[in-house]
């Protein structure tokens, strides 16, 4: 009887508590059997399994590359290859994308807190040598972060409606007001503010500080993420309690038609330097990122994670994908846009 093998892993990538299906060919498996899953010889918890295949939660591993093996009746698969997601941070408390400071390539991420919450730090800088640094600047729920054209960094607060600039890592200048549940934060090519409310709306910001509204599509139950595509539309997430939100695209003149459908609770949002659009949601039962193909609009289960709620690309090819406490990072040589 030939050995089993693993055909596939979907998805190749993979962060800690995510689910990975393993599809293989040869196992045994009768009323009574036991499956085992094994990632770089570390037992992972299987969630589902069957002689052709095998749910399994991937466990924390030191290495990128990771291998996966199952085992039955004293058979062992041969390995196959996922690409693992590297702790960057965690004890945070993170809502909405982080973002790379196009300076010195360092990673920010926030300690939001619960709305109202005053923690005692709550912006954090990781450093590419791995340090992590805390932010003196006082600032209660930083929820959307994004860096101008200038260079300077920008914070949303959807406690009090505000957008802040940071100067100099220290000082949070209040830069406008009365947003609502302000939370995404993005500039568009040309280096137009625009910021989303969870009520539903997407304020375009001037630099005196005036905002109007640019369009207006579902409220949110989260927090509202916004991103410019290569097109030069602004693509928005919604997120709701269905299975089937939509990914909106608005154009120059604040039409709002949907691009994507069929994503649960769809939250960050980010480009790759091909067009292709990275959303953090559940697609078909599986939580983590997809993949929606820029040309033909197809979805795929591209990265398989659990409270997953943004990411953003490094210069450097990685991507760093944030749950709601950690950020991990996974080199795929991919790059993202306005790097």
């Amino acid at each position: 009887m030939p050995n089993p093998s693993i055909k596939s892993v979907i998805p190749k990538n993979a962060i800690p508590g995510g689910e990975i299906e393993i599809l293989a060919d040869g196992l045994t498996f009768e009323p009574g059997d036991t499956i085992s899953c094994f990632v770089n010889g570390i037992r992972a918890h299987v969630n589902s399994a069957s002689s052709r295949r095998v749910v399994a939660v991937m466990p924390a591993v030191d290495d990128s590359t990771a291998i996966v093996q199952l085992e039955s009746r004293s058979a062992e698969t041969a390995g196959a290859i996922v690409s693992a997601g590297k702790l960057l941070a965690n004890e945070m408390h993170i809502v909405a994308n982080p973002a790379i400071d196009p300076a010195d390539d360092s990673l920010i991420l926030t300690r939001s807190g619960s709305r109202g919450q005053q923690l005692a730090n709550t912006l954090y800088r990781l450093e590419t040598d791995g340090y992590l640094d805390e932010l003196p600047v006082e600032l209660i729920n930083p929820t959307g972060v994004a860096f101008g054209p200038g260079g300077s960094m920008y914070v949303t607060n959807r406690a009090d409606g505000t957008v802040c600039r940071i100067d100099r890592g220290e000082v949070a200048v209040v830069v406008a007001r009365e947003l609502g549940v302000a939370t995404g934060v993005a500039f568009s090519p040309a280096g137009e503010m625009f910021v989303g409310d969870r009520s539903g709306t997407i304020f375009r910001v001037f630099e005196d500080g005036g905002k109007e509204t640019f369009a207006t599509v579902e409220p949110s139950v989260a927090a509202f993420h916004i991103a410019f595509g290569p097109d030069g539309r602004l693509y928005v997430s919604s997120p709701g309690f269905a299975s089937h939100d939509s990914i909106y695209a608005v154009g120059d003149d604040g039409f709002v038609e949907s691009y994507a459908r069929g994503l649960g609770r769809p939250q960050g949002l980010a480009f790759d330097r091909e067009g292709n659009l990275y959303v953090v949601a559940c697609f078909k039962g599986r939580h983590g990122v997809v993949r929606i193909d820029g040309e033909t609009r197809e979805i795929e289960h591209f990265i398989a994670g659990n409270n997953v709620v943004g990411l953003c690309f490094t210069r450097n090819g990685e991507i760093v994908v944030a749950t709601g406490d950690s950020a991990y990072s996974l080199n795929l040589g991919i790059y993202g846009t306005l790097l």
